[in-house]
């Protein structure tokens, strides 16, 4: 376990670079654009699927 965690540390500072902070900056945004596209499309799938359960037990059920 030891040796792994060596070797894991060492890789993390011979080998792994940050990004920059232009670079980190673009990556936010477009995180950020990215989860509201999906936050919206979820609620739009959840409010038609609502909007048919509803008709589904107000109308065909009676």
């Amino acid at each position: 376990m030891l040796k792994y965690i060596k070797e894991s540390y060492e890789e993390l500072t011979n080998n792994v670079t940050l990004p920059t902070r232009a670079e980190s900056s673009n990556l936010m945004v477009i995180v950020a654009v990215f989860s509201i596209v999906f936050a919206l499309a979820t609620w739009g799938v959840d409010t038609v699927f609502s909007k048919m359960i509803k008709f589904y037990f107000n109308n065909l059920l009676n």
